[in-house]
This record gives structure tokens, sequence and C-alpha cells, in this order.
């Protein structure tokens, strides 16, 4: 009975973060507010039961407004995270709704609350964007806040944690991640949450492995339990046994030499074998993120995404507001380039202010430019803020989401009349500033000799290329082992695209997943993209990758690829030559 309690077991998850840990587990115990009662409340008590309500809003908004005082340094860049939870709080979805709810149906906060949530939440979860659809966790993580404060569950309290040990929670919030104390958590898993989570995004910054979105980790795992937690290939080892210890520790010397070393070259070109130099930018989300790109090496921003400025407030930002977060990541990165993609966001489904009808499959709906030509007052004020901020540097306007010539001619006559305007009144501006469009649906693709004609780049997004080419939603687990980056489809329309571009003597640039994954650099440069951008975090290893490459030898290797017929054959190839590669760089 004791060897089968004691045996080895792999659980599976996402790599919220890269690093590989061993310790004992600490078991994170929310108590349990998933089963949620109904009641009515009667006449006299309906006020009361609305001010029970706003009373732990208040409560939640203290306890962050205190979290944000006391945030450490080194996460300094995150709070603005941490200010939509308590904007999220207020938000009329949410708290509007809910006093509602109680008011008109005359029931209890809590189930009021609940039910509010059940009908804002899936409008996030059905976006297609990775990025936006986490922001479910958020409503998450604030309804719990508010529905610990009704039932006075114990809150956890991460900072008080003493022990050296890996966290494992059913799930933990940005908040609750930013109390980390990292002389004590070597890491952590949680049942909940994926890489574009919040939670993840602070998890790379502390550069702490993690491991998100197990499914039934605090079922499997049991307090000081030893785990191994490899949040580069997102598993979970649970009792592993004295061989596997052996193995993960001499993994772990190979992983910290590894890293030391390409964090001393990260700030060296990236440049081939043969000479050939190639440009690796960073994607950021918040202003705050630059410092980021800068210290892995990152030569600029290639996809600077705007839609946190709207996320994150209860009405349109202005254009003022605008200009000044734009021109201070501007300002920090001097005469690198930085890539401002306009508004790609829907909003029926994330922003509360804005009231359009019901759609029932937004991810082919009003989004991106399709929402920005449907808005063109909010779309003008965009634009007005990056030509005035491009005076301060090196700017290219990037559009999310086209599908065809329109398009990018409205968005053109928009970008004259921003410019006009702000002539008009004397404003200093920019106009004469590259302008690019997003490769992101089939439609693109096979009309990219066209589009080349009317921009100066292109920039593909491979997240949704893969989805809208192969039909498949990755957040849907009965489909997403379809995600295949190297379906031979999807390589074919990189290379369509990049050879329609280079036709009309302008470049093509990615900025999505498939950039940030080394192993693809060989494949991506070979295809005939000119520059990559990444999550900064990726930047060392790829930029080592790009040196370990001799283009001469490219073509060859693209012969080889582009006659295979599966994505597992493809990658088999490229993990064989990659390898080589890396094992002849080292040895010379």
């Amino acid at each position: 009975m004791k060897n089968q309690e004691h045996r080895e077991i792999i659980l599976k998850g996402i790599g919220g973060s890269p690093g590989i840990c061993i310790g004992k587990a600490y078991l994170v115990e929310k108590e349990g507010v998933d089963v949620v009662k109904q009641y009515w409340v009667t006449g006299e008590s309906l006020s009361a039961e609305v001010n029970r309500f706003k009373t732990a809003v208040k409560k939640a908004m203290e306890a962050l407004r205190r979290i944000i005082e006391e945030t450490p340094e080194e996460l300094r860049q995150h709070t603005q995270i941490l200010e939509t939870h308590m904007l999220l709080l207020k938000d009329k979805m949410i708290y509007d709704k809910t006093v509602d709810l109680i008011e008109k149906e005359r029931v209890n906060a809590e189930w009021a609350l609940k039910k509010v949530v059940s009908v804002v939440k899936p409008m996030f979860e059905s976006m297609s964007d990775d990025y936006l659809r986490q922001r479910a966790d958020d409503i998450t993580h604030v309804a719990d806040r508010i529905m610990e404060n009704l039932t006075g569950a114990d809150q956890v309290d991460i900072a008080r944690i003493d022990k050296r040990v890996i966290i494992v929670a059913r799930d933990l919030s940005p908040a609750e991640t930013s109390q980390i104390q990292l002389e004590r958590i070597k890491g952590f898993v949680t049942n909940r949450g994926g890489r574009a989570s919040h939670t993840g995004i602070i998890a790379r910054t502390l550069e702490i492995p993690a491991v998100l979105g197990v499914g039934n980790a605090t079922l499997n795992i049991k307090n000081d339990d030893i785990i191994v937690v490899d949040g580069e290939v997102g598993t979970v080892i649970v009792n592993p046994t004295e061989q596997t210890l052996v193995a993960v520790e001499e993994h772990i010397l190979r992983y910290e030499h590894q890293k030391a070393s390409m964090v001393r070259k990260s700030h060296l070109p990236a440049q081939t074998k043969d000479a050939v130099l190639f440009s690796v930018m960073g994607n950021i989300e918040l202003p705050e993120e630059v410092v980021s790109v800068l210290d892995h090496g990152g030569e600029g921003i290639g996809l600077y995404r705007t839609e946190f400025q709207y996320l994150s407030r209860s009405n349109f930002p202005n254009e003022e507001m605008l200009f000044e977060n734009y021109k201070d990541v501007i300002d920090v990165m001097g005469d690198r380039p930085v890539t401002i993609r306009t508004l790609d966001i829907n909003g029926d489904k994330v922003v509360n202010y804005i009231r359009d009808d019901h759609e029932l499959n937004p991810a082919l709906g009003l989004r991106a430019i399709r929402y920005c030509l449907k808005k063109p007052d909010v779309f003008k004020a965009q634009l007005r803020a990056i030509l005035r901020s491009a005076v301060s540097g090196d700017v290219r306007l990037l559009i999310p989401m086209i599908s065809g010539i329109d398009e990018v001619d409205q968005t053109i006559q928009l970008l004259n009349e921003a410019a006009q305007s702000l002539k008009e009144q004397k404003i200093p501006y920019k106009r004469d500033i590259p302008l690019g469009i997003m490769i992101e649906v089939p439609s693109a693709v096979m009309t990219a000799d066209l589009l080349a004609e009317k921009v100066d780049f292109f920039s593909i997004g491979t997240n949704d290329l893969i989805q809208y080419t192969l039909a498949i939603d990755r957040g849907n687990r009965h489909v997403a082992h379809l995600y295949q980056p190297l379906h031979p489809a999807i390589l074919r329309m990189i290379k369509q695209t990049c050879d329609a571009a280079h036709k009309n003597g302008i470049k093509t640039y990615i900025c999505g997943e498939m950039a940030g994954e080394p192993l693809y650099a060989p494949i991506l440069l070979g295809l005939g993209v000119d520059e990559l951008s990444m999550n900064p975090q990726s930047i060392p290893l790829v930029k080592e990758a790009i040196r370990s490459i001799d283009t001469v030898k490219l073509a060859e290797l693209m012969e080889s690829v582009m006659r295979l017929t599966t994505p597992q054959e493809i990658e088999a190839l490229v993990k064989k030559k990659f390898e080589e590669s890396m094992n002849n760089k080292q040895e010379s």
C-alpha cells in the first residue's frame, strides 16, 4: 500500500514560466465557496443586503490597495494588473448588475454575484485571442475576492509562507502571485490558468518555474510530497524516483549553465554563422514591460498590444492618455523601433461601456480593424495619438486582422484625416511612418501580392493564422491537439506571404508564439521571415539559436521540410537538424 501511495506520477499542464525546480509541495487550500445557496431577502432587509455586497466590494478594494502599496520593486511594473482588478470590482458588468439582481429578484448577494459572473465570464471565454480569453480569469479572481468577504471564508496570505516550498493551489490570482517571496517560494503549480493569464505573466517576471492548468494537481499532490516542476514543457512529477531525481538534477545544472551563458550573450547581435544579421524584438502589453525587453537583449518592440489601455477602464481612454502611454515606451526605447498595433478587441464582449449587439461567434465577428472602422472616432483618437508619439522615435503602425484591400484603403483614409486634423490644430505629428498589416486570416495570405502594394511591411500573427486556417480553437481541449504550427499548410502560407512581400520590396515579420520557439528559428528564416518578435524571456534563446544557423544550408533543409506531409515528420527532422547545429556550435 505504501509503495502504491508513493509511486511516481507525471501530471501534464501548461508551461507558464520556464525553469525547473525540485522541492516539497505546500498546498494552498482556499476555503470553498463554489457551492452557493440561494435564499430570498424580505423587503425590509433588501437595502441591508445591497449594503452587505457593497461592503464586501469595499473590503476587497482596500485589500488590493494594501497589496499594491506593499508590492516588491521587481513587480512594480505589474501593479497595473492589480489596479485593473480594482476597476473590475466597480465594473458595471459586475457591480451594477449584481446590485440590480439583488433588488429585482430579492435574492442574497452571494447568489446574485454568482449568477452575474456565470453570464459575464463566458463572454471572455468565447474570444479567439488567447490574451483576451484569459481575462476570464481576472473576472473569476475579482468575484472570488468579493465572495470570500461575503461568506467569511479564510483568504490566502502567500506573504506569510515561511518555508522553502513549491506552492500547489487550485488557482492563484495576480494579487496572490505578487506576494510571493522569492527567497521562500521555488515555483508553483495550479489547477487553472493559462500562459497568457496575468498570473503567468507575473511568474515570468519573477522568473520562477510555474505549471498552470494542470486540472487535478490539488487532488494528486499532498502536503510535503516531493515534486519536480518543469515550466518549460509543462510537467509536474510527483514522488520522483531516485533515478528521476538524478536525471532532473543534471537537467537543472545544464539548464542553469545554458541560461547563464545565454543571458551573458543576450546583447550580442542575432548573427548567423555566415554573418547574416536578423532582428529579434520583444512583444509587450504594458509600457512597464519595455525594461524586460531591453534586459533580455531585444532590439526593439515588434508588437505593442494596446488593448490593455481600453480593458483597464470604465470608458474609452482619451487621446492624451494614449499619447502619454505610447510616448513613455518610445522614450525608453530611444532610436529602436516600436511597432504599435491598433486596437484588437471585440467591444461587445470585452469593453462594458460599448453597447453593441450580442454576437454568437465573436472570433469571426466585429473585432480588430472591423470594429475600428465601424467606430471611426475611437479609431482616429488612437491614430492621432500614434502620429503624435511618432515625433519622439522610430514608430511603426500595425493594423490587425486585415482580410482585404478595402480595409487597408479605409485605414489609410482615416490615417490621412487624423494627420490633417493635427496639422490644422498645429499639433506636432509625424505622418511618414511605416504602415504594416497583420497577416492572420487565409484571405490575407491569398491576396498578399495585392496587399503588399499598399503597405510597408507584413507581420504574421501565427496564433490566429493557425486557428483560422486549421479551423480549431486551441482553448477547446477536444481539438487543442490539432493546433500544429508545423502543419504543411501553415508553412506554405508563411512562405507565400514572404515571397509576395519580397517581390514587392517589403519585409515580413512574425510576432506570434512561433517566433519565440528556438526550434522553429531555422524554418522561419528558411521560409523568408526577416524579423522575429516574442515574449522578452524567449529573446536570448532565439538569438542563440540564430547564431547556430548557417543560411547557406537552409535551402537544403527547406527542400526536405517542404516535401514532408505531416507536422510530426517535419518536427522530427527539424529537431534532429537543430540539435546537430547547436552541438556543432558548442564544439566550435
